[in-house]
């Protein structure tokens, strides 16, 4: 018992002093997840595993987005097909 009273003071105490009044920044939140390679993921049905790796390694090489990246390629899927690729606030549990 005396151990779960411990853990619940430490809880609190992190809580009260490091996490209460943290606001996340939105707008750099959404920056890393267009320069995340997790985002190439999404392509990868589309596109073929070689093809969203290459992708992957030009955005990692140049600093580019994916997004900045693909309607330059000539194997491109259709806009149509780009439309349906899920967002990324529908990838995490932040909605």
């Amino acid at each position: 018992m005396e151990a779960i009273r411990l853990l619940t003071n430490a809880v609190e105490t992190f809580r009260a002093r490091s996490v209460d009044g943290l606001i996340a920044d939105k707008e750099r939140c959404e920056a890393l997840i267009e320069i995340s390679m997790a985002m190439v993921t999404a392509l990868t049905p589309f596109i073929g595993y070689d093809r969203a790796a290459e992708i992957a390694q030009e955005s990692s090489d140049t600093g580019r987005t994916i997004r900045q990246i693909l309607p330059r390629l000539e194997s491109a899927p259709p806009k149509t097909k780009l439309e349906r690729v899920p967002r990324p606030a529908s990838m995490t549990c932040a909605r």
